[in-house]
């Protein structure tokens, strides 16, 4: 056996390595838990401490109200009918998110947004604001300085801003009071993955049943797949751990063509095909040849002849254009990029993949955003 053979057929072994090789993702990035997921909190409060850059007054007695209502409980006494002017402060909504397992005493960040009509929140302070759920219980309490990325010069004649100035978050700004309601310590968990695939979802019991054993797995559906794990607090915590770290072999996306009307973006996957067709748009003339070779093995080889699809792209500018060739392989991509070679416009775009799907030219899902 002479080194050139040896050589070869390494070479030859890492190909076939190399094109048999599949895409694995973790268990815990495809699919969560049922039942620990976030919870959105939401809060009114008041920002003060700001250079005069708050709430006017005129039509909106919020901010005065809410000052009131605030000196009140600090036993400062206001006079009933007053409407406080204070340009110093701005009524706000506060918003954050309690985690999954969230503990009492554990610290989350928070987004200030103005209500009203303040011009800007740099500088201020947000006041103790109590942060509800959707079920009206009080599961944090939020207080701190606003951070603000922007920044704002103005004059007597004129004035500039640089980002959004009536919106800033406050980093750890907000303690948790108490901890969302935690699931019941059942023998079932489900696993609810982020898409609906069949395929994905059988390749996923195939991973978890090498270590639970099949008779602890149950699919459910496409999206969904119950899991018996111990109820012992110990053993629940070692298998789980386990289960989200197993590498389940991902299935190909369906084929989908993104194209977002506003930018004139583009996004294909690797599963977009193009049919054989002809399409003239304007001054532009697309061909799409479809031709099919037969591939001849070696000599030596035990394999049977196989017919090979040869696909040839062609574009015509006009009479007074260029003409561009695409290399074989009739994919989307390839006829994306040679429009753009030409210098269609975005719009010119989207009427022909329009115009391709119609036809039935486009095997892909076409979404426009």
């Amino acid at each position: 056996m002479t080194l050139r053979f040896i050589l070869k057929s390494c070479l030859a072994l890492a190909v076939i390595i190399s094109t048999n090789m599949v895409w694995a993702e973790r268990l815990k990035d495809m699919a969560v838990v049922s039942g620990q997921r976030p919870n959105q909190l939401i809060g009114y409060g008041l920002v003060v401490g700001l250079d005069g850059t708050g709430d006017s007054a005129g039509p909106n007695p919020v901010t005065g109200q809410t000052i009131v209502t605030m000196l009140n409980s600090l036993g400062v006494s206001v006079p009933v009918g007053v409407n406080l002017q204070a340009r110093n402060a701005a009524a706000v909504m506060v918003t954050a998110e309690l985690g999954a397992l969230a503990r009492p005493g554990q610290a989350m960040d928070v987004t200030v947004s103005s209500l009203a009509n303040a011009r800007s929140l740099r500088g201020g302070t947000l006041l103790m604001t109590p942060l509800r759920a959707a079920n009206g219980q009080v599961y944090g309490q939020a207080q701190g300085s606003v951070v603000i990325p922007g920044a704002s010069v103005a004059t007597s004649l004129a004035r500039t801003a640089v980002n959004q100035l009536s919106s800033g978050r406050i980093p750890g700004g907000a303690i948790v009071e108490q901890s969302a309601p935690e699931a019941d310590l059942s023998q079932l968990i489900e696993f609810n993955f982020h898409k609906a695939d069949y395929v994905q979802t059988k390749r996923a019991v195939e991973a978890l049943e090498r270590v639970v054993g099949p008779q602890d797995v149950l699919p459910v559906d496409a999206r969904t797949v119950a899991v018996r794990v111990p109820t012992d607090r110990t053993q629940r915590m070692n298998i789980m751990a386990q289960l989200l770290e197993l590498d389940v072999e991902s299935s190909v996306d369906i084929a989908k063509v993104v194209v977002n009307a506003r930018t004139g973006s583009v996004v294909v996957n690797q599963s977009v095909r193009l049919a054989p067709f002809a399409v003239t748009h304007g001054n532009l003339t697309i061909r799409v040849q479809t031709s099919n070779q037969l591939s001849t093995p070696s000599l030596m080889s035990r394999t049977r002849p196989v017919t090979v699809r040869n696909d040839r792209v062609n574009i015509d500018a006009g009479p007074a254009g260029q003409m561009i060739q695409v290399e074989e392989g009739a994919s989307l991509e390839q006829v994306v990029r040679a429009i753009n070679m030409l210098g269609a416009t975005p719009q010119d775009l989207m009427s022909i993949l329009q115009a391709m799907k119609s036809a039935g030219a486009l095997r892909a899902e076409l979404e426009v955003i």
